[in-house]
C-alpha cells in the first residue's frame, strides 16, 4: 500500500522556528573531530561554513524516537512507513558570517513532499528550506533534501556507479573508524544508530558496515577548501549523494580549482574509485 498523498501534500508548506546561539565549544570539538590545530574561538570568530549543522540540534523526548534513533514523524516532519532515512543532498548560499556569540535564529519550512518508486522500490523525498538570522539579517538559506526508503531487501540491484576523476587539485585521505562517527554523532546530536551501532547497522539495516554521515563528508569537502584557499569566502555549496560510504575503508575527498576561477568542483569517492558523494562551490 502506498502513503496517503492527499494526506503528505497537507505537510508542504508547514514551519518551524527555533534559535540558538553560537557558542565556541561545538566549533572547538569539530575542528578537533576534522584533525584542525586552530585556536580556540573567541567571541565575535566567524562560523566556517557549513558549521551551523551543529547548532538547532535535534531534543527529542527519547519516547518520541523510532527504533532507528530518529524522532517519528507528526510534528514538523511528515509521517512515513518506510524506515531508512538519508540526507540526500543540499543547496546552501553564505550572504555573510555567523560569528560566535550571535544569537541566531532559524525559520524552517517543508517545501515538497513526493513519493516515487525507484530501482529499489518505494522512496520519500522531503525538501526542507532554512533561513537562518542573526542581527544583521539572514546569513545562510539552504535547502535540505531527505529520502526515505524501505527496508533493505537482499535482491536490490546495486546502486549505478561512476569513476571519480583522475586528478584532482587536492585531495585528502581519511580513514573513518566507529570513534570518528561517534564523535561527530555526538557533536550534532545524531541518534541515527546506523552510524555508531554496527549491529544495528549490518542485520537490521542491511549495510556492510557503519555509514559515514552525509553531512560529515560535506564538511570534509568544504574543509578542503578553506585549508588550501585560506583568503577565500565560500558563498555557495552544493552536494549530491549517490554512493554511501563505510568505516570499512578509507576514502578521499577530492577538489579540482584552476587558478582565478571562482568555481571549484568538489567529490568525495570510495576506495574502488567510485564517486560517492558530488559537489561545488562558488568562492570570492
Amino acid at each position: 500500500m502506498g502513503i496517503d498523498r492527499t494526506h503528505l501534500t497537507d505537510w508542504i508548506g508547514k514551519t518551524e522556528t527555533r534559535t540558538d546561539r553560537i557558542t565556541p565549544a561545538p566549533m572547538a570539538g569539530l575542528s578537533a573531530t576534522l584533525d584542525r590545530d586552530d585556536p580556540y574561538p573567541s567571541l565575535g570568530d566567524p562560523l566556517p561554513p557549513p558549521w551551523h549543522w551543529m547548532y538547532f540540534l535535534p531534543n527529542d523526548r527519547q519516547s518520541n524516537l523510532g527504533p532507528e534513533g530518529h524522532a517519528m514523524g507528526g510534528d514538523f516532519m511528515p509521517p512515513t512507513p518506510l524506515p531508512r532515512r538519508m540526507w540526500a543532498g543540499g543547496r546552501l548560499r553564505f550572504h555573510h558570517p555567523l560569528r560566535v556569540g550571535d544569537s541566531v535564529t532559524r525559520e524552517s519550512r517543508i517545501l515538497n513532499v513526493e513519493e516515487k518508486t525507484g530501482r529499489t522500490g518505494r522512496l520519500l523525498f522531503v525538501v526542507v528550506r532554512h533561513a537562518i538570522s542573526n542581527d544583521h539579517g539572514i546569513a545562510v538559506t539552504e535547502e535540505h533534501d531527505i529520502v526515505y526508503r524501505g527496508q533493505a531487501r537482499p535482491d536490490a540491484p546495486q546502486p549505478e556507479s561512476r569513476i571519480a576523476p583522475a586528478r584532482p587539485t587536492w585531495a585528502r585521505r581519511i580513514q573513518p573508524d566507529d570513534v570518528l562517527l561517534f564523535r561527530y554523532s555526538a557533536l550534532t546530536f545524531n541518534a541515527h544508530r546506523i552510524h555508531y551501532e554496527r549491529r544495528y547497522a549490518t542485520e537490521v539495516e542491511g549495510y556492510p558496515g557503519l555509514v559515514v554521515h552525509g553531512p560529515l563528508v560535506a564538511t570534509l569537502l568544504l574543509d578542503l577548501v578553506r585549508t588550501n584557499l585560506p583568503g577565500s569566502t565560500i558563498r555557495s555549496f552544493e552536494f549530491r549523494a549517490i554512493l554511501p560510504l563505510f568505516d570499512l575503508a578509507p576514502f578521499r575527498v577530492c577538489g579540482r580549482h584552476e587558478a582565478g576561477n571562482k568555481t571549484i568542483e568538489l567529490w568525495a569517492s570510495n576506495e574502488a574509485g567510485q564517486m560517492a558523494v558530488t559537489g561545488r562551490a562558488v568562492t570570492e
